[in-house]
């Protein structure tokens, strides 16, 4: 018995080590060719960047002429998808903000009051929360009613529109999110000097934080042959219970459902910087399939950083619509598909990353039994079934989608 198991574990040891270098050497140069312009687009650090905003505006209103910021378009239109490097990638559209213009002026005041409050991190070299930077900007215009912001909805997206215009994460403008997502296994990382071995982290994990750049953490020792994003954090606890990392050398992440950018940056580090194939393990449902295809391909809102966020080379490792018959698992145990989630499929099975024969195959069997699969479902044969059984199997099979 101990032999049968040692071999199965050779097995999926080695299917995990031979994905990440299919298509890495034709893939390798395209990606470094299409990351050029954006690297050589940050020769100049951000704050600089933010003084040279600054002063753009301050020069027109010098000169007498209406001062205006140019901010890219961060929508659909704007966006494609490149073949060659398989991401995302934002065009060259822009939207203007003028300052005399009614209907932007508001906009316009709310962006400088965003840009002038990351500029005050930056100096005194902190960082903060979205939420804090929000009612740091927060006040009533002198002499009026007015707010400067009502609420946080109307501060987040100018957060972004920044970092579109300065080409910076928002991490880099000192900014962060309520961190989200744990991660466990055979590596020893330095977090803000403190050396953490991520192997003897307990039943909670290490909670990944917000920013994750090599200024915060380094990687000083790592032993694993792959990584794998679990969806849900409750999957997640499964596996770390049943020591899976442990049993076949690897890290275990999860996001808590779609992954925040923290966890997005650290997937991007440990594959590019540690050589670590990525699996994907989500539920089989148009939602599961979106977050695969975010960190696959990268997102609309986020194409201007896609070639710091976005691993072209992750597999899809499951569930597929088709785990239900492969497996044996009851119909009971399958949840039929609303009508938003046909619609979601539908438009997800159009974009052009999903254009190759597998996935139409895969979308398609999932429409037309008209059900769909949460990762728990395979606890209907055991507890510890997923662990145990379906994804040692899927691994050491190769089963999974590119």
């Amino acid at each position: 018995m101990a032999k049968k198991k040692t071999s199965k574990k050779k097995a999926v040891k080695k299917a995990t080590k031979k994905v990440v270098r299919k298509k890495v050497v034709t893939k390798k140069a395209a990606r470094k060719k299409s990351g050029a312009k954006s690297r050589r687009a940050r020769n100049v650090d951000t704050p600089t960047r933010i003084n040279e905003f600054a002063n753009d505006v301050a020069t027109l209103a010098a000169k007498g002429v209406d001062p205006y910021l140019d901010i890219p378009t961060r929508a659909l239109s704007n966006v494609s998808f490149e073949k060659s490097t398989g991401l995302i990638e934002m065009g060259d559209s822009t939207q203007r903000r003028s300052f005399f213009n009614l209907g932007q002026a508001k906009k316009f005041m709310q962006t400088t009051l965003i840009a002038s409050g990351c500029s005050e991190l930056l100096r005194q070299k902190k960082t903060t929360s979205i939420r804090d930077l929000f009612y740091h900007c927060k006040h009533t215009i002198e002499g009026t009613r007015e707010n400067t912001f009502d609420d946080q909805a109307e501060s987040d997206p100018i957060i972004e529109d920044l970092e579109v215009a300065l080409a910076s994460l928002r991490e880099e403008l000192g900014l962060y999110a309520e961190p989200k997502g744990a991660l466990v296994g055979p590596m020893t990382i330095v977090d803000r000097g403190d050396t953490i071995d991520l192997s003897r982290m307990g039943s909670g994990g290490y909670a990944v934080p917000s920013i994750v750049e090599d200024h915060v953490i380094q990687f000083k020792k790592c032993t694993a042959d792959f990584i794998l994003l679990i969806e849900k954090g409750a999957v997640w606890r499964r596996f770390n219970e049943d020591r899976f990392w442990k049993k076949h050398n690897c890290l275990i992440i999860h996001g808590g459902g779609q992954p925040p950018r923290g966890v997005r940056r650290l997937l991007w580090r440990l594959h590019n910087e540690q050589q670590l194939p990525v699996f994907v393990l989500v539920d089989n449902d148009p939602w599961g399939y979106y977050i695969y295809s975010v960190i696959k391909q990268g997102s609309i809102n986020l194409a201007f950083e896609s070639a710091r966020m976005a691993i072209p080379d992750a597999r899809f490792v499951g569930m597929s619509s088709y785990d239900a018959d492969a497996f044996g698992l009851p119909a009971e145990v399958t949840i039929r598909v609303t009508e938003q989630d046909i619609r979601r499929a539908k438009e997800i099975r159009d974009y052009p990353w999903f254009a190759k024969k597998p996935w139409q195959r895969e979308i398609n069997h999932m429409l037309q039994k008209g059900v769909k699969l949460e990762l728990e479902a395979l606890s209907s044969k055991d507890f510890s079934f997923i662990t145990d059984t379906y994804l040692p199997k899927k691994l050491k099979d190769e089963d999974y989608l590119d």
